[in-house]
């Protein structure tokens, strides 16, 4: 049994995950309505073999699909959804929307959920070809942008047999996520006032507009008073209309309350909460909190981390061609000078034992070849509902740097270089990475019961409790 034959197999299939992520490019959507991202997983995964449940912890597109039996357990992590208005001209050199105000995947899915059924798949063949015990199942997961379909499955049980957990995710670099994320509390808060005319009868209105307004100022001054490591943003879904001479009888908000831990978002919450009803309170208006949805910190796993980032190494190079920097370089091209001289510091921080020289080449290089250290360190950033799974079992991830380096995550670079060689080039490396460490897990026993009792004491005797209300359903 070797590695390098895990790796044949999954290259032999390569063609059907590049067409599939193309597919799913083609056809973007957002949170859970996700049927026709969700169709290329399930035929690939019948003519595979798996076994397939659908429409789970009720959502339509989520599924779980199941090869094997018996222990150990291994979950693989996909996603596919997209993002609202950034729908771009794929290979474009500049922001070019495909469809205006149309979906675009600017944070590579297309490529996660298919890099992820690849591992599944490379690992299913390489035991079926050895005789090797144990289960693989795959993760259909929807909204992991905005609604965190993850959260609403691990509330409904969907990880609680689950050994160990893998999950990557395309990036601008190459590297193990070694540190937390932000949980988060998604929250819409509604006002209803009373209409009027501005200028004849004002004193019979009652604005909604003035509330949501009121709630912010609120909130602003809020910020002095929260830990700051917490983060608080929102957009207004609803102004009242465009009329200037009309009290505005409706007015919306949707809020992002963030912090390192899960208590900590509640805190908050329950203040902005008290912020909000005064506003409504102020100007006679009425007050609709609806809470949307919740995800946790994550919590990445030293054990299992470690694992798969010797894999990372050893098998995670994408082999990039000469070709292949020439066509990221228009996306290069379209940084600010801060941000390219930002990249020369990164190369030469991964690696202080380089010279000033090669750190600028590896700075400029439009697609990243360094692995970044494996440094696990208290910092967060961001919100992933890959956290909530992360508490429920062992998890561990990686980065692939199959997007333009510099390039952030959610801009239009990322939707243009989504059907690129590069692209697919990461959605396989991906799956190597993956399935190379499945097959550790699952022939060293003791990773896995070393990778539990890290779990249980980076816990300290807490449990996992969904943060997201037993009422509240996906939407």
């Amino acid at each position: 049994m070797t590695k390098e034959r895990l790796v044949e197999l999954i290259e032999e299939k390569q063609t059907q995950y590049f067409d599939a992520a193309d597919q799913i490019w083609e056809t973007p959507e957002t949170r859970f309505a996700l049927n026709k991202s969700v169709q290329p997983f399930y035929t690939i995964l019948e003519k595979e073999g798996f076994s397939v449940e659908k429409g789970l912890a009720n959502m339509d597109d989520c599924f779980v699909a199941t090869y094997g039996e018996g222990k150990p357990v291994i979950g693989i992590l996909a996603e596919y959804d997209a993002l609202s208005g950034l729908s771009q001209v794929a290979d474009a050199s500049s922001q070019e929307a495909l469809v205006k105000g149309a979906n675009g995947h600017a944070c590579g899915h297309n490529l996660l959920g298919m890099g992820a059924l690849a591992g599944a798949v490379g690992i299913k063949d390489y035991m079926e070809e050895n005789n090797i015990a144990g289960t693989i199942k795959l993760f259909g997961c929807p909204a992991e942008e905005s609604g965190y379909g993850k959260a609403f499955m691990a509330r409904e049980g969907l990880f609680d047999d689950v050994d160990v957990s893998l999950a990557w995710h395309p990036w601008d670099i190459n590297g193990s996520w070694t540190i937390s994320s932000l949980a988060v509390y998604q929250v819409y808060y509604r006002f209803k006032g009373v209409s009027a005319h501005a200028a004849a009868a004002p004193e019979l209105g009652r604005s909604a507009l003035d509330a949501a307004e009121i709630m912010n100022v609120g909130v602003q001054f809020l910020r002095e008073h929260m830990i700051d490591e917490a983060r608080v943003h929102y957009a207004f879904t609803d102004v009242g209309g465009e009329s200037a001479n009309v009290v505005q009888p409706s007015a919306s908000l949707y809020y992002f309350i963030r912090a390192p831990k899960i208590e900590q978002v509640d805190e908050i919450y329950k203040r902005v909460n008290r912020i909000a009803e005064g506003a409504a309170h102020m100007t006679e208006t009425e007050l609709e909190i609806d809470f949307d949805s919740a995800c946790y910190n994550y919590l990445p796993n030293h054990a299992i981390s470690e694992v798969m980032h010797a894999n990372l190494l050893s098998y995670g190079d994408m082999g990039l061609t000469t070709a292949d920097q020439e066509y990221a370089q228009r996306y290069y091209d379209s940084l600010p000078n801060t941000t390219k001289e930002f990249l020369v510091e990164r190369a030469k921080s991964n690696d202080t034992t380089i010279s000033d020289e090669e750190a600028k080449r590896l700075g400029s290089l439009p697609i990243s070849e360094q692995v970044q250290p494996l440094v696990f360190s208290d910092a967060t950033a961001g919100s992933t509902d890959v956290g909530d799974v992360s508490w429920v079992c062992p998890t561990a991830q990686v980065f692939i740097g199959c997007e333009p380096q510099g390039t952030p995550a959610h801009s239009w670079q990322w939707t243009a270089n989504g059907k690129s060689d590069v692209a697919h080039k990461g959605l396989l490396s991906a799956g190597k990475v993956i399935a190379t460490t499945a097959l550790d897990l699952l022939t060293h026993p003791e990773l896995i019961e070393k990778a539990k009792q890290e779990h249980k004491e980076t816990l300290h005797g807490k449990q996992y409790q969904s943060a997201i209300p037993v009422d509240v359903l996906p939407r």
